[in-house]
């Protein structure tokens, strides 16, 4: 009988988060050192299930014996590191980042920003009024470029028409941060389709499609993984974004269901969001083994059919 192969056992590696020692297998982060540690590092383009790319800078910690600062989401940790995430150097860089990004993008439905800008003392408005949301109603009118701020100064942000080219998501990049997490969502560490990419350089780089074509003109295959990684709304459910518009989108109201996706065999865990018996959208957990929280467009967009009642079953 021919043995079974076992996986080689883990080594961990002890380091110091701010003076507390922590022990963590090898290969793991700073964040992930940190985060055994209870310690709270901000985040933005980090992803659990993508390769971080270091592009938000609002991880950064110091490490004993370095000279600048290390972005704690990719930088492995070694034996015997001593790690501070709490320094005044590395809370004035979370704070600047914050500052220039609320200065400059509508951070308002980036899960923590707010809670992030008041621990930090950030203030958006020392680099000239802040990016601020305007009215659903504007959207689709507003071109890149100035727009009038509410107490009248000219605010120079990336204001842009929204784009509604589709049913099932909608792209308002007055929003985005240049993260990448959708493009590497969409590109080979999961989706393999290639349908967006960085566009432009310098102040001009945006994410776009090819050719700037519209969604039904391009490569997407709506499966909504882009949607899934964006950390600030830039990329939302329409259903979603048109409930906000309507001031009626609650998310301490819904509840969240865990169930297996009824289309087709592979098993593929979704949650279900509700909202006053209506599915307002779905998500897949990310630790599922199947999903890692990556759809198809059936599982990811497919629940309407179930909202679609007779007006004599009406409950």
């Amino acid at each position: 009988m021919s043995a079974v192969p076992l996986d080689p056992p883990t080594t961990l590696i002890e380091v110091s988060v701010d003076g507390a020692p922590v022990r963590v297998p090898a290969g793991s982060t700073i964040l992930d050192a940190c985060e055994r540690a209870g310690r709270d590092i901000p985040t933005l383009c980090y992803g659990d299930t993508l390769t971080p790319v270091n592009a938000c800078r609002v991880c950064m910690v110091d490490v004993e014996g370095q000279r600048l600062l290390v972005p704690a989401c990719s930088r492995t940790v070694e034996a015997d590191m001593v790690v501070r995430t709490d320094t005044e150097r590395a809370r004035h860089s979370r704070k600047t980042v914050m500052e220039l990004l609320g200065s400059s993008v509508d951070m308002s439905t980036t899960r923590r920003f707010g809670t992030w800008v008041g621990e930090y003392g950030a203030d958006p408005h020392r680099f000239g009024p802040a990016a601020q949301p305007s009215a659903a109603g504007e959207r689709d009118q507003l071109i890149a470029g100035e727009h009038e701020h509410p107490d009248g100064a000219a605010s120079q942000t990336v204001a842009q028409p929204v784009k509604r080219d589709n049913d099932l998501y909608v792209r308002d990049y007055g929003k985005c941060i240049l993260c990448y997490k959708c493009v590497d969502a969409c590109g080979e560490q999961w989706q393999n389709t290639f349908a967006i990419a960085v566009a432009g350089r310098g102040f001009d780089a945006r994410i776009a499609t090819e050719y700037a074509a519209p969604l039904p003109d391009s490569a997407c295959v709506y499966c909504g993984n882009c949607v899934e990684v964006c950390p600030t709304g830039a990329l939302m459910f329409t259903s979603e974004f048109d409930m906000r518009a309507d001031g009626t989108w609650d998310e301490s109201a819904q509840t969240q269901t865990d169930t297996i996706c009824p289309y087709c065999g592979v098993g593929c865990q979704i949650t279900l969001h509700v909202q006053d018996n209506e599915i307002v959208k779905t998500s897949s957990p990310h630790e599922h083994s199947v999903t890692h929280g990556n759809l198809c467009i059936k599982g990811r967009f497919g629940f309407q059919h179930v909202q679609n009642r007779r007006p004599d079953r009406e409950t």
